[in-house]
């Protein structure tokens, strides 16, 4: 299954969180944020909801 980013348009009322990854993986996040123009955030979010998804939770 080709990863697909959430469209950034569409935003709702979100909190603030601080997450500490690697350097390596946040490397990996900002090179993929790169290939479909969009935010690290937006990318780390994408991954996160499609878990969900996938998931049924």
């Amino acid at each position: 299954m080709a990863f697909t980013p959430r469209e950034t348009k569409k935003k709702i009322k979100a909190g603030y969180k601080t997450l500490y990854i690697k350097d390596n993986l946040a490397e990996k996040i900002n090179k993929l944020a790169e290939k479909h123009n969009t935010s690290f955030n937006n990318i780390v979010i994408s991954i996160i909801e499609d878990f969900f998804k996938e998931n049924n939770e």
